[in-house]
């Protein structure tokens, strides 16, 4: 797949289909995205346990909480929508490069899930402790987020900004997710920063 098509396509999703687990051969890709990781001083301090049971991703379901920005009733996927796997990252020591390896490590994570056609949800409004102890973490301060994964039950598509400007994702007719971007003349500035 072409990278920016994979880029543009690498949307959050937040419903999934229940009935449907990821296949090995993604785990696997994921397994190696997160290998590939770049890592600062290649310390290599991350980890990440994949959670396929799905006694235990239903009991983590309690655990995470989606779409801040939406009615709970909008935002959290019903019965049958639920995730069928969680990434959960760990750190087994914190630096102050420890959130920029996790940035890197979730987008090589979440960019091989999609090249398989498995959505993604990062989280980091999650019980950490309750997460912790599910899973035998010794220490809720060792988790970094965790991921929500499966095949997506609707679209989510980067939009233009509308004429107030507003940033905060919608749901269309049909529930999919409508995402506004600022245009690239907001975002790039060529050899010095300028405000205006």
């Amino acid at each position: 797949m072409d990278v920016m098509q994979l880029l543009k396509g690498r949307r959050t999703y937040r419903r999934f289909d229940q009935s449907r687990p990821v296949p090995e051969t993604a785990l696997q890709d994921m397994a190696r995205a997160v290998r590939l990781s770049s890592s600062a001083r290649n310390l290599q301090l991350l980890r990440v346990i994949f959670v396929t049971d799905p006694k235990l991703t239903e009991a983590m379901f309690e655990d995470v909480h989606f779409a801040a920005d939406l009615p709970r009733e909008l935002g959290t996927p019903k019965p049958g929508e639920h995730p069928v796997m969680y990434a959960v990252l760990i750190y087994t020591q914190k630096t102050r490069w420890t959130d920029t390896d996790a940035g890197i490590l979730l987008s090589n994570l979440t960019l091989a899930a999609w090249s398989h056609g498995v959505g993604s949800c990062i989280m980091g409004n999650i019980d950490r402790k309750a997460i912790a102890d599910l899973l035998s973490v010794p220490d809720p301060g060792m988790i970094h987020s965790a991921v929500a994964l499966g095949y997506p039950t609707h679209t989510s598509e980067v939009v233009d900004l509308d004429e107030k400007g507003s940033l905060n994702y919608y749901l269309d007719e049909e529930k999919n997710y409508k995402v506004p971007k600022r245009p690239i003349s907001e975002l790039i500035y060529k050899n010095k920063y300028s405000n205006q």
